[in-house]
């Protein structure tokens, strides 16, 4: 399938939508009555800090919603006003968000049914709506929709964008995609759907096995079952190797992504020689600006002298688990939850680790004098940041900071 023919075809049908309605204004005030929060722009006009008895808390610089989640919240809501009666759809959650979603469900926006393991767009008729989420969908989504010719409003945050057309870019030349990503996650899934030949990398260790690969050989069918999941159909690491290009997940660590972009480019250096190797690698700037913001204000937050850290986000935001893991590195006691109901007493927390699993920890907040970091990923409204604040206020002096 030609990718780019199809999505220029698409952009220019006339049930494609990707500017909005003109709602802008009224759906700006909804926005902000839901989802903002006037503590917490008090504590961004205090240099990010707040104190309250024996709790300072101490906020990341740059945290919260990012330009493209703004921007696909928004027109979900103004879909919604647009189309009062139609049916709505949408292809995945908006933003990994539970609150977010949550409301996107009490519009009557639902979500596609997913039937052992595969959506089921039977249930779309043709004059209906449906959303596409921040994290875009893949191209083959995109054509059954085009194909039942229902209205498509398209969210897809920019920065995904420019991922799709870095694959695209390897594809016209024959290269394979190096994606650093997690291959189950709508991004990934999405941008793997515009590549040609294509192979998902989680983190460098894996990388460093690919690098080694091309350099050395080894065992194909070891290699084929360990990415199995994660590569383009007939993949052969034989042949498919020789040329390569990197692209990413834009919610990774942008360390790691860089790490793997010069992992690989060492490696084709290293088997093809320096005048070879514009002819076997590619590397573009794929990496979200919001997400690099994100991370270097933790990096900077986590230097400071913290009892502990709250990380706050949807537990299957790629973004969030990414900041997590930047205070859990540093040693500090942190805390992933999505909302402040995970907060259970001040003697007990339920939480999710890094591997996933959801866990309860007990004596979680310290006796005394304590400074809490707090940050939360792109897709976490402030309302909800400040509910946490609060709560930490009231489980430590019975004093609301309203």
């Amino acid at each position: 399938m030609d990718t780019k023919a199809f999505k220029r075809t698409l952009q220019h049908s006339e049930n494609y939508n990707r500017k909005g309605f003109g709602h802008q204004a009224e759906v700006a005030t909804q926005l902000q009555s839901e989802y903002q929060s006037n503590l917490i722009q008090q504590i961004r006009d205090r240099n990010y800090t707040l104190e309250q008895g024996d709790v300072t808390i101490r906020l990341a610089q740059a945290f919260g919603f990012c330009w493209g989640v703004e921007r696909a919240v928004a027109m979900a809501y103004e879909t919604r006003q647009h189309f009062p009666t139609e049916r709505i759809w949408i292809t995945n959650e908006i933003i990994h968000n539970p609150s977010v979603n949550q409301r996107m469900q009490e519009m009557e926006v639902d979500f596609i049914p997913v039937t052992a393991g595969q959506k089921d767009f039977s249930v779309v008729a043709n004059e209906d709506v449906v959303i596409l989420p921040a994290f875009g969908a893949s191209v083959q989504e995109m054509q059954i929709l085009h194909d039942k010719g229902c209205k498509i409003v398209d969210t897809t945050c920019p920065w995904v964008s420019k991922v799709w057309n870095t694959v695209e870019k390897h594809k016209k030349v024959d290269y394979t995609s190096i994606i650093h990503g997690k291959y189950k996650h709508e991004e990934t899934v999405a941008t793997s759907s515009f590549a040609g030949k294509y192979l998902i990398v989680l983190n460098f260790r894996e990388a460093e096995y690919v690098a080694n690969y091309i350099l050395n050989g080894g065992d194909r069918e070891e290699f084929l079952k360990k990415f199995a999941k994660a590569c383009s159909a007939g993949f052969d690491p034989d042949q498919d190797l020789e040329r390569v290009g990197i692209a990413n997940q834009t919610t990774m660590l942008k360390g790691e992504t860089e790490q793997i972009g010069k992992l690989f480019e060492r490696t084709m250096m290293q088997k093809y020689g320096p005048t070879e190797l514009n002819q076997h690698f590619q590397s573009f700037n794929t990496i979200c600006d919001a997400t690099q913001e994100r991370q270097d204000a933790m990096l900077e937050l986590v230097q400071q002298n913290l009892d502990l850290m709250i990380v706050i986000g949807g537990f299957n935001s790629s973004n969030t688990t990414q900041l997590q893991q930047i205070a859990f590195e540093r040693g500090i006691p942190s805390y992933h939850i999505d909302c402040v109901e995970r907060i259970k007493s001040e003697k007990s927390i339920e939480h999710r680790q890094l591997n996933g699993d959801l866990v309860i920890t007990d004596n979680w907040l310290p006796d005394g004098k304590i400074v809490v970091g707090i940050t939360s990923g792109a897709s976490t409204p402030d309302k909800v940041v400040e509910d946490v604040i609060e709560k930490i206020f009231t489980l430590k002096t019975a004093i609301s900071v309203l």
